[in-house]
């Protein structure tokens, strides 16, 4: 219950974010191979950034 209104940090921000749009690149895969490629790039955008983050 306490942490309920903890924040998230910015890292785990980041992780959530990738991790959706990995999945999100692999559902659209065997539809829209364009768009799938679109949200990989993407994803690798967010990992980058994620990479740049010092460490906690």
């Amino acid at each position: 219950m306490l942490g309920l209104f903890k924040r998230k940090s910015r890292r785990q921000q980041l992780e959530e974010r990738y991790r959706s749009l990995l999945a999100e690149a692999h559902a659209l895969s065997t539809r829209d191979r364009k768009a799938s490629d679109l949200k990989q790039a993407e994803a690798e955008r967010v990992l980058k950034q994620l990479e740049a983050l010092p460490e906690e």
